[in-house]
């Protein structure tokens, strides 16, 4: 827990929230920690988008993916620097079309959830990205929505949606 707290202290803007945030995300570190030592099973696939800062292009995807998925894929999100707070360009777009981000916040990338996905899609984090064998990796080449008027980011928003339902349906091909 105080590992937890203190990565997302450093990163985080809001500090109100941060004891709530502080659990949530390390018990979902400790979830995934269990899942790649195979202490406990995965009931579906873990998906792990990965971005530069967790505001932006990943937060999108996970927040499609989740909403397409209802349930038959496990996702989560990380930056290789975790920003303070998602860009708010992200949160309108995304409001638009009725996903409220709300409960999302940027989290720093942890080994843990690495070693616990199926499947890590990365998207402009290069080096900053670690690689592990035996893990499928995608790379989405996709543009930084960061400073980007709307219009751009709405296309950056939809652009990801398509990668995301033929993704979906990749891994959940009888569902």
């Amino acid at each position: 827990m105080h590992e937890s707290y203190v990565a997302l202290y450093r990163t985080t803007r809001i500090h109100q929230h941060l004891p709530a945030l502080a659990e949530h995300f390390a018990n979902d570190r400790l979830t995934a920690l269990a899942q790649a030592k195979g202490a406990i099973g995965k009931p579906v696939p873990e998906v792990l988008f990965l971005c530069v800062h967790n505001a932006g292009r990943s937060q999108l995807a996970a927040a499609l993916l989740v909403h397409h998925a209802a349930g038959r894929v496990h996702v989560r999100s990380a930056g290789s620097h975790a920003a303070g707070d998602l860009e708010e360009p992200v949160v309108a777009v995304m409001r638009e079309i009725g996903l409220d981000l709300a409960d999302a916040y940027p989290k720093p990338l942890t080994d843990d959830v690495i070693r616990a996905a199926d499947v890590i899609v990365t998207m402009g984090c290069g080096d900053a990205c670690p690689v592990l064998p035996g893990k499928r990796y995608l790379d989405w080449q996709i543009p930084d929505p960061d400073g980007q008027p709307l219009d751009v980011v709405r296309t950056i928003r939809d652009d990801i949606d398509t990668r995301v339902r033929a993704l979906l349906a990749d891994l959940t091909p009888d569902r």
